[in-house]
């Protein structure tokens, strides 16, 4: 399968046919009058982009391409607005060379070389990056170190259930290489077909588990770093409080402080007893009280995400009036009925009606997971603007939170194009809070839908910098919430960021831009 160098995932998996039909009915359906022309996006070869600036020394040249479709395919990751200049044939900013090393002595001396040459060394897992975490945004030369070559499971520790990993490796080819030693990472973005470990650690993602882990940051039991001033190498250990964690600095980094070749990751057995409940709300103040109850409950589900009425009818197909809570339990050591049942029991006390039968949506919901960045793409190519915001608040500002973000986007969309949807859906849950995941549906202007998503995604910034919000639970930073990141952070962290930086890289040449 041939991977599209201007959207998501594979081009063979793209929507076509009734699966098609059915979306652009449904969304002419909820917009009417919505301009929904298909835009196909142009060939690599009409782009016309700007020759290589750059060359690399004879001693790198093997491990170097300049062909114009695999830097078209690095030239921007996979948000909406990715999406949409890539079809507009608008790449702005191209990387002049894309360098794969083949072993870590490979990442050293391209770094060594871009130092050297004052050229901008952008690390790169998957591209799947929704925030221009690996968009060379900048004038000067650029080249995108790919770390697709360093794709193993080097070595397993079965006694202490932990494995050192190369940082490149898909999710997939990870799972593969774990599956026959009865191991998991357990880690499951939305992406994880078209991400990596590395990409993870970088970014801080964040899995597909509502609960206890769910951050990369807990399955990290060393990582090893290369940066332009040396390696950095953590030790092997379960727990340590020996000072700031070493690892802390670079989880997170984006590719700002060094490039993370290789990680000593804590695994898991495989689960093998399963379980799981939809239950239906009348209204969305007791499906939120009935989430929070569970989230406290110690229970530890690994799925619990509630939708409200519009995103259970959009993406699990069901008619509600307060909201769906959808329920998951696993283990691979005992049986989860019993912890499945408590929590319908609390959520009944809430007001929660258990989904019987064929109206269960929790199937619906796992494909229609998966096949969401499709949907977008589809939409996207008809002038839709389709995007998602993600955040985390404490409980007790939730529901502030939810109404300054509906009314910030529901406004802004109003003034941009007339018409449109706001959702909500929460992916993680905490003791604490949730992480709320807004989704804005909207009929867009072709040629003008970039500037008309950034007039929504400062208002809805706006709303969630001043409603005591995370500007990103797990999409990470990157160039897109930059302005808001610096608003949120203390200012001495700044400064010491900004000094690490300097001490680690020097010569500022890794991802300028982001962080910093």
């Amino acid at each position: 399968m041939g991977r599209s160098w201007w959207g998501w995932g594979n081009d063979e998996d793209a929507l076509a046919g009734p699966e098609l039909t059915a979306l652009t009915d449904r969304v002419a359906g909820l917009l009417p009058g919505a301009d929904l022309t298909d835009h196909e996006p142009p060939k690599v070869a009409d782009l016309g982009l700007r020759p290589p600036r750059v060359r690399p020394p004879n001693s790198l040249a093997g491990l170097c391409s300049a062909d114009p479709a695999d830097r078209a395919a690095h030239a921007h990751g996979k948000a909406f607005r990715d999406v949409v200049r890539n079809l507009r044939g608008e790449l702005a900013h191209v990387p002049d060379v894309i360098a794969r090393p083949r072993t870590e002595q490979d990442v050293v001396d391209l770094l060594d070389w871009c130092t050297t040459a004052g050229v901008a060394a952008i690390p790169f897992g998957g591209g799947s990056s929704v925030v221009g975490g690996v968009e060379p945004r900048f004038e000067g030369p650029a080249v995108t170190i790919d770390l697709g070559g360093l794709d193993q499971v080097v070595e397993i520790d079965r006694t202490s259930r932990a494995a050192r990993i190369q940082a490149g490796v898909f999710g997939p080819h990870l799972e593969d290489q774990l599956r026959p030693h009865g191991l998991s990472l357990r880690h499951f973005p939305q992406s994880f077909e078209f991400s990596t470990l590395g990409g993870w650690l970088a970014t801080r993602a964040g899995g597909h588990y509502a609960t206890l882990h769910t951050h990369i940051d807990d399955l990290v039991e060393s990582t090893r770093v290369i940066t332009p001033s040396g390696v950095s190498e953590s030790r092997r250990l379960p727990g340590s409080g020996a000072g700031p964690s070493p690892d802390r600095l670079f989880l997170g980094s984006e590719g700002t402080l060094g490039i993370i070749t290789e990680a000593w990751m804590r695994l898991q057995d495989r689960p093998t007893h399963r379980a799981n409940a939809s239950l239906n709300f009348a209204d969305y103040a007791s499906a939120v009280a009935a989430t929070r109850a569970v989230a406290q409950s110690g229970l530890h589900p690994a799925n619990c995400r509630l939708l409200d009425p519009a995103e259970a009818f959009l993406n699990a197909g069901v008619t509600t009036g307060g909201g769906v809570l959808v329920l998951g339990f696993e283990s691979a050591d005992h049986p989860v009925d019993s912890a499945l049942a408590r929590a319908v029991e609390i959520c009944q006390d809430h007001g929660g009606e258990v989904s019987e039968g064929g109206k269960n949506p929790s199937a619906h919901w796992r494909g229609s997971f998966l096949r969401m960045p499709y949907q977008r793409d589809a939409l996207a190519r008809r002038s839709m603007i389709v995007e998602t915001f993600e955040t985390a608040c404490t409980w007790d500002r939730f529901d502030s939170l939810h109404a300054a973000v509906t009314t910030a986007a529901t406004d802004a969309i109003r003034q941009i194009a007339g018409v449109g949807l706001v959702t909500c859906r929460f992916t993680h849950v905490y003791p604490d809070g949730p992480a709320p995941y807004f989704g804005v549906y909207a009929p867009g202007t072709w040629g003008q839908t970039v500037a008309q998503w950034d007039e929504i995604k400062t208002a809805v910034s706006d709303a969630l910098a001043a409603n005591g919000g995370t500007i990103t639970h797990h999409h990470a930073v990157g160039r897109d919430h930059r302005p808001w990141y610096d608003r949120q952070r203390p200012d001495p962290f700044a400064a010491a960021l900004t000094a690490a930086k300097s001490t680690l890289d020097p010569a500022g040449i890794l991802n300028p831009g982001v962080l910093i």
